[in-house]
């Protein structure tokens, strides 16, 4: 059973950056699509980006500001968050889906907890 652990999160001023790491235990991170998702209290849980075979993707309010990466041999898969604005606040999820990339949160087989970011002055 693939185990999936987010870490990273924190409190950062408007324009700053922050890391988020997935790090993986159970099994290969090389056999899965990986996806970093978030949610904020009363909104459904939203796609940002995700990586694959195939290569990566992101949701248009993060392109250009963020980017996913996957280190196979470490098992982790990053997300490097810059020019962070407040309406980046969220949860922030990784996910695990043995097919490609999908937006929808059902298409994920295992998710981490959840890490807090907060963009704040």
């Amino acid at each position: 059973q693939l185990q999936l652990v987010e870490s990273g999160g924190g409190l950062v001023q408007p324009g700053g950056s922050l890391r988020l790491s997935c790090a993986a235990s159970g099994g290969s991170l090389d056999d899965y699509s990986i996806g970093w998702f978030r949610q904020v209290p009363g909104k459904e849980r939203e796609a940002i980006s995700c990586i694959s075979s195939n290569g990566a993707n992101y949701a248009s309010s993060v392109s250009g500001r963020f980017t996913i990466s996957r280190d196979n041999a470490e098992n982790m898969v990053y997300l490097q968050m810059n020019s962070l604005k407040p309406e980046d606040t969220a949860v922030y999820y990784c996910a695990a889906a043995r097919g490609l990339c999908a937006d929808m949160p059902g298409m994920y087989d295992y998710w981490g907890q959840g890490t807090q970011v907060t963009v704040s002055s």
